[in-house]
């Protein structure tokens, strides 16, 4: 062989070796099965069923003291739901998301500020970006003290009681002035409906859900199906987990758009693959590539995430942060605005329910995975740092 030719052979030879073999999924699934068998035996949860999916598919479903096909009340991991709802309304002509969202719900023209224990009207009207990004001014009753006494004292109904009377809570300050976690995808549920003509649950069911083949996602999940709902425990002093009694069917017929959704996590990563390819999966389209790019982009601007406050510790933990480097909002899905060394990529979808149910999508290195238990606090420990494995396990694998 002629040197030259030698020499054009031997760079591409050591070209090829830098580009990256096909990972093994069952490499990781040893990994993950072992991780979710140990926080189990540790106590850390009571159960846990995960599910990890690249561009190319499903690489890796899982669980541990559980069937994989449990259903989950995913409570807070509902507001992703509704707001890709809102967005197929934008995306319609019917919502547009600077305007006031009185616009589409005519009661929150009526909503007032609280402020040094007066109310007053607002300056500027809320819009539907406010209610998409958290910085309407809303709250939650067990997250801020001026609330909660409201609540106590009568003057404003606790949304543990069931129905919608809740809504009525007034804003803590101006909208737009900062980030603040609380009921406002509950009022964009509610904009669903007025706009679209459909209660919440058959818009779901016919534009959401049907197209992903989600088949095991409810508000009400039907009496032949309650066997498979996983039952809440609850962690105790001395760090027990004990299993809590069932919570008395609330009445009313409203639809929590900011939290009544119950799913499975083969369900839920449907819908997160969804997201992760740009708004289609299977064949069947739910949002146009670049509405989904815009969920994907910070939308508050200069403010920013901080830790969540409880007044009720038992349900969820004070001054919690999310893992993830969660700094910044999108259009319904908080972001990390920055990369993590060796994780995910910047702009990484994520969010997280009451019950320790999680899931993230990084749209950058085409990965998403989904982790569901069932216990309280929200944001306790031990499932905290199981997602945090997972995380290291899942890019240690893609690497």
């Amino acid at each position: 062989m002629k040197p030259a030719l030698f020499l054009v052979n031997l760079v591409l030879l050591a070209g090829c070796s830098t580009v990256p073999r096909q990972a093994d999924p069952a490499a990781l699934a040893t990994t993950l099965e072992r991780m979710l068998q140990t926080a189990v035996d540790q106590k850390r949860v009571p159960g846990v069923v995960a599910m990890v999916a690249t561009g190319d598919g499903v690489v890796y479903d899982g669980a541990a003291s559980m069937n994989k096909d449990a259903i989950f009340a995913i409570a807070s991991m509902t507001k992703p739901v509704t707001s890709v709802a809102v967005m197929q309304l934008v995306e319609a002509g019917k919502v547009k998301v600077d305007e006031p969202a009185s616009t589409y719900v005519s009661e929150l023209a009526q909503v007032e500020v609280l402020e040094n224990g007066k109310l007053r009207a607002p300056q500027n009207p809320i819009t539907v970006r406010h209610l998409l990004t958290h910085t309407a001014g809303f709250t939650y009753e067990f997250m801020s003290p001026e609330i909660f006494e409201l609540v106590k004292s009568g003057k404003v109904a606790s949304m543990m009681a069931g129905g919608d009377a809740f809504l009525r809570a007034p804003l803590l300050f101006e909208p737009g002035l900062r980030w603040e976690y609380g009921i406002n995808i509950d009022w964009l549920g509610r904009l669903v409906e007025q706009v679209s003509g459909e209660k919440l649950d058959a818009y779901f069911r016919a534009h959401i859900f049907e197209p992903l083949g989600m088949h095991d996602s409810y508000f009400h999940v039907p009496a032949e199906k309650k066997a498979r709902m996983v039952k809440l425990h609850q962690r105790k002093e001395d760090g027990r987990l004990v299993e809590q009694p069932a919570p008395a069917a609330l009445g009313g017929t409203f639809l929590s758009g900011g939290g009544g959704l119950y799913s499975t996590a083969a369900d839920y990563l449907q819908f997160a693959r969804a997201i992760l390819n740009g708004g289609e999966l299977g064949g069947k389209r739910i949002l146009k590539p670049e509405t989904v790019a815009l969920m994907g982009q910070n939308q508050i601007g200069a403010l920013g995430l901080h830790p969540l406050r409880s007044m009720i510790p038992q349900f969820a933990k004070d001054n919690a942060v999310l893992p993830g480097a969660l700094d910044k909002f999108g259009f319904g899905f908080a972001l990390n605005s920055k990369a993590i060394e060796k994780g995910r990529g910047a702009n990484t979808l994520a969010w997280a329910g009451i019950f320790n149910t999680y899931f993230w999508i990084d749209r950058e290195k085409k990965v998403c995975a989904v982790l569901l238990s069932q216990m309280s606090p929200g944001l306790d420990d031990g499932p905290a740092k199981l997602l945090e494995e997972l995380d290291q396990a899942v890019y240690a694998w893609l690497r």
